[in-house]
């Protein structure tokens, strides 16, 4: 039986394209992608949403085994209030829809960020999600929800420091390792490679002490418009990078 050139040449591409362990995601241009079009800006974070099951789609068939995306920041709350309470909603309505296949596509979802200020119902759901998927051992989605890499960092000095205080830990012990035990990522690996769509070239406080020596690939299209040929254009470029973690030997991934 011949194979399908279409996905003949796909198989080709994938295996001359470097994969990053664990990619970074800044989802960002929702609403300049709804204004563009003379929408309204709650329709931009609903095709946000197609974007991103796309995106967990490619991840998968790529090989990709951990995904992080910035889905709603620590600072997003100054937005206009009815906009803040559709993006929860939205997330609702996300995992309501799609936990199954989540499921039944072996992915396991953790959701990182501060919970307080949260709504009960909302901690439940996330709690759910994560209890519901925490077998899986597929892709690992994380994603970034009511998240900031400040807030983040404060929150782990704030852990370590009761453990001084109490005296189970001294502070001349403290090294890198007790700091990223502290953090919401424990125990995932730091990401490779960190995209933001959009146009802007800033980091937006994601993922700060992780992405020390993370590759970035700023790119054009607005988070809506992030299809498959981005992604493949994304890797290739990542592909061509010598990553020396500060030293002069480029390593892999």
């Amino acid at each position: 039986m011949s194979m399908d050139p279409a996905v003949s040449v796909k198989r080709v591409q994938q295996t001359r394209l470097r994969i990053p362990a664990h990619l970074g995601v800044i989802m960002d241009g929702n609403g300049r992608w709804a204004q563009a079009r003379g929408k309204l800006r709650t329709e931009g974070h609903i095709e946000g949403v197609k974007a991103l099951r796309r995106l967990v789609e490619l991840c998968i068939n790529y090989g990709v085994g951990h995904l992080t995306v910035f889905s709603f920041s620590s600072e997003n709350w100054t937005r206009p209030k009815d906009e803040v309470s559709f993006i929860f909603n939205l997330l609702r309505r996300f995992v309501a829809s799609d936990l199954q296949k989540l499921i039944r596509g072996n992915v396991q979802v953790r959701i990182i960020g501060s919970r307080l200020g949260l709504e009960e119902s909302l901690v439940r759901l996330i709690d759910d999600v994560e209890a519901k998927t925490a077998r899986n051992t597929g892709l690992v989605l994380i994603v970034a929800f009511n998240y900031g890499g400040k807030a983040e960092i404060a929150d782990a000095t704030r852990r370590i420091a009761a453990e001084v205080a109490a005296g189970r830990l001294r502070a001349e012990e403290i090294t890198e390792a007790t700091i990223e035990a502290a953090l919401y990522t424990a125990g995932l690996p730091d990401p490779d490679l960190i995209i933001r769509t959009s146009g802007e070239q800033r980091i937006s406080n994601f993922l700060l002490w992780q992405s020390a020596y993370s590759e970035f690939v700023f790119v054009d299209e607005n988070w809506p418009d992030f299809d498959e040929a981005s992604f493949v254009r994304v890797l290739e470029t990542y592909s061509h990078r010598e990553r020396r973690f500060g030293g002069v030997e480029a390593k892999l991934p």
